[in-house]
């Protein structure tokens, strides 16, 4: 049988709170789901999911850009609104 140790960690309470409901309806306690996180951190040796800052691209930029500075448009019809699209 492989020797056990503790480990102590530092988190905040509603994080834990948070996690610990989160477990629970896994049926994990947390000690079990750290354990999970660990293992899979070496077999993938690295974090076991992608950390990234999701940058939108240069057209949702543009997008998002004109939202801000253009006024909402009304339309008569259907046919003016598409219009108005494929402008």
């Amino acid at each position: 049988m492989t020797a056990k140790t503790s480990m102590t960690i530092r988190t905040d309470r509603d994080v834990k709170m948070q996690a610990q409901h989160l477990f629970s309806n896994l049926g994990l306690d947390m000690s079990t789901a750290i354990n999970l996180f660990l293992r899979q951190s070496i077999q993938h040796q690295g974090l076991p999911f992608d950390i990234t800052l999701k940058q939108p691209n240069q057209i949702t930029l543009r997008a998002i850009e004109e939202s801000y500075t253009k006024t909402n448009k009304s339309f008569d019809s259907v046919d003016e609104l598409m219009e108005e699209l494929n402008a």
